[in-house]
C-alpha cells in the first residue's frame, strides 16, 4: 500500500476560532457567498467557518443572510449558499418535532449495520486513509472537521465497518466545536441510509480530489461497485468502546434579584443581542444531566465558556435548573421571571420560552425529506426550482 502523507501546510489545515464576538463578526463580513456555492466540497473551498458561532446561538442564520444580502447578493446567485443554511434549520425542525427519539433511526433500521460500537481504527486516526487519518488528529487538536470529510468519515463507519451510527455520531459528537445534535444525528442517518433511501459511498478516487492527496492503491481505490459490495477491510475490523466524559467547572450558586428577569443562557444558546440593555440576571447553566447524555470534550466546554464572556454580566452556574428554581422566594416566582430560548435542550425548564431567530419561522412541522422543506424555503425566496 502506497501513501502520499499530508503536512500541516496543506489544505487540510483549518483556522483558529475566536470567541471575541468583534471576530466573529469580522468573519461573517468576510462571507463570499458566491466562492463558497461554488468550492465548499472541496478541503480549501471558500467555507464560512461560522458553524461553531451557529450551533452555539452567538449567532444565528437568519443574521448571516441579512448580512450577506445586504452587501448587494442577488437571492438567485447565492441559492446554494442559502441552501446549505437551510440544511441546518430543516435539521433543527426535525429535532424540534421528534425529540429524544433523534437519537433513533427517524426512517428505516440502518441497513446492513453489524455492530454498534466504534471502529477502533476511526478513532485512532489509523484508517490508513491518509487524508482521513490527518483530518481526525486536526479533530482531535482544533474541534473542527470540514463538512465533506465528515461524511467521509461517517460513511466509512457505517457502510464500510458496517458499524451502526449512534456511538460512532456520539464521538464526533463528542470533539466538535460546532457540535449540534440535530444536525450531527441527521446527517449521520443520512449517510447510513437510516434517514435517506440510500447509503452515501465513497472511493479514493474521490477523497483524493477533494482533498487533494495523491494516495494510490488502498483498500478504498477501487470502482463503487466493488466498494458497495466488498467485505469489512481489515483496518476498519477492530472495534472499540467509548468513554466520553465532560468534567464541568464547580461554582458557587449565582446571585439571583428577584425583581427583575432571569434569562436562562446554555450551550445552545449564547446570544449576547438576546435582551440586550435590559436588566436581568443572567445565567450560562451547564447541567451535569445534559453533559451525561450528551458529553463534550474539555476544548468543546472551554469554547463554550469563552463564548459566554461575550454577555455582559453573565454567571456560570453548574447544577440543574431545580437549583436555580430554589434560590427563589417562592417556587412559583420561577415561572414568572425565568425566560429562556425555545429548543430541545430547554423544554424542561420552567417558565417563559422565546422563539430562537429563525431564517424561515413560518415552515414549521416534519417534512420527510430536505427537497420537501427546500421547496417551501425556495418558494418565500422567490428561487424558481
Amino acid at each position: 500500500m502506497s501513501f502520499h502523507l499530508l503536512s500541516e501546510e496543506t489544505p487540510l489545515a483549518v483556522p483558529d476560532f475566536p470567541t471575541n464576538y468583534t471576530n466573529i463578526m469580522e468573519r461573517v463580513n468576510q462571507i463570499n457567498p458566491i466562492k463558497y456555492g461554488k468550492t465548499r466540497n472541496f478541503i480549501n473551498g471558500d467555507v464560512t467557518y461560522l458553524s461553531p458561532y451557529i450551533s452555539r446561538g452567538i449567532i444565528s442564520s437568519k443574521q448571516i443572510v441579512s448580512s450577506v444580502l445586504q452587501k448587494g447578493y442577488q437571492v438567485y446567485e447565492i441559492s446554494k449558499f442559502l441552501q446549505e443554511l437551510a440544511w441546518r434549520e430543516y435539521y433543527q425542525r426535525i429535532w424540534q418535532h421528534v425529540g429524544d427519539t433523534i437519537w433513533n433511526d427517524l426512517k428505516q433500521s440502518q441497513p446492513d449495520a453489524m455492530h454498534s460500537q466504534m471502529v477502533a481504527s476511526v478513532e485512532n486516526a489509523t484508517t490508513e486513509i491518509t487524508a482521513i487519518d490527518i483530518a481526525i488528529n486536526k479533530l482531535y487538536k482544533n474541534g473542527y472537521m470540514h463538512n465533506h470529510i465528515r461524511m467521509y468519515t461517517a460513511s466509512m463507519v457505517c457502510n464500510i465497518a458496517k458499524a451502526h451510527w449512534q456511538q460512532p455520531s456520539k464521538w464526533m459528537y463528542y470533539h466538535l466545536l460546532d457540535g449540534d445534535i440535530a444536525s450531527n444525528n441527521c446527517s449521520w442517518q443520512w449517510v447510513a441510509a437510516a434517514f435517506a433511501s440510500k447509503k452515501y459511498y465513497f472511493n479514493q478516487e474521490n477523497v483524493n480530489k477533494y482533498t487533494f492527496s495523491k494516495q494510490h492503491n488502498s483498500y478504498l481505490d477501487r470502482s463503487y461497485e466493488v466498494i458497495m459490495d466488498m467485505d469489512v477491510p481489515e483496518p476498519l475490523k477492530v472495534k472499540s468502546h467509548l468513554n466520553l466524559q465532560t468534567t464541568l467547572p464547580s461554582c458557587e450558586l449565582p446571585i439571583i434579584d428577584q425583581s427583575i428577569p432571569t434569562l436562562i443562557y446554555n450551550s445552545y444558546n449564547l446570544d449576547l443581542e438576546w435582551r440586550k440593555g435590559e436588566k436581568a440576571n443572567r445565567i450560562l447553566l451547564l447541567e451535569p444531566s445534559h453533559f451525561k447524555n450528551y458529553p463534550v470534550s474539555e476544548k468543546v466546554l472551554q469554547f463554550i465558556i469563552d463564548l459566554s464572556k461575550n454577555i455582559h454580566g453573565i454567571q456560570i452556574y453548574t447544577g440543574e435548573i431545580s437549583e436555580i428554581v430554589n434560590l427563589f422566594a417562592h417556587p412559583n416566582m420561577a415561572n414568572d421571571f425565568i425566560i429562556a430560548k425555545e429548543h430541545p435542550t430547554s423544554k424542561h425548564y420552567p417558565g417563559r420560552k422565546e422563539s430562537r431567530a429563525w431564517q424561515f419561522p413560518e415552515i414549521t412541522g416534519y417534512y420527510p425529506s430536505f427537497f420537501a422543506y427546500w421547496k417551501q424555503c425556495a418558494r418565500q425566496l422567490g428561487i424558481k426550482l
